[in-house]
């Protein structure tokens, strides 16, 4: 339960703090962005680590079913 809490506050964190990153991230790794240069500054690294299951979930969410 704690790791399922930490992993939606930082979720939640970086939805509200830096949206346009957080977005272009998920799409990026869901592989709904097309690979440019100038969208991939946007993208951040660091929330794609192994212990942010939620966004994982939302990335594979996103692969499957668009």
């Amino acid at each position: 339960m704690p790791l399922m809490v930490r992993s939606v506050a930082r979720l939640l964190t970086t939805l509200v703090v830096e949206p346009a990153a957080s977005i272009t991230t998920l799409l990026y790794y869901s592989d709904l962005l097309p690979r440019n240069l100038n969208l991939e500054r946007l993208v951040r690294r660091d929330l794609v680590e192994p212990e942010n299951y939620l966004f994982h979930f939302l990335i594979n969410l996103l692969r499957c079913f668009w």
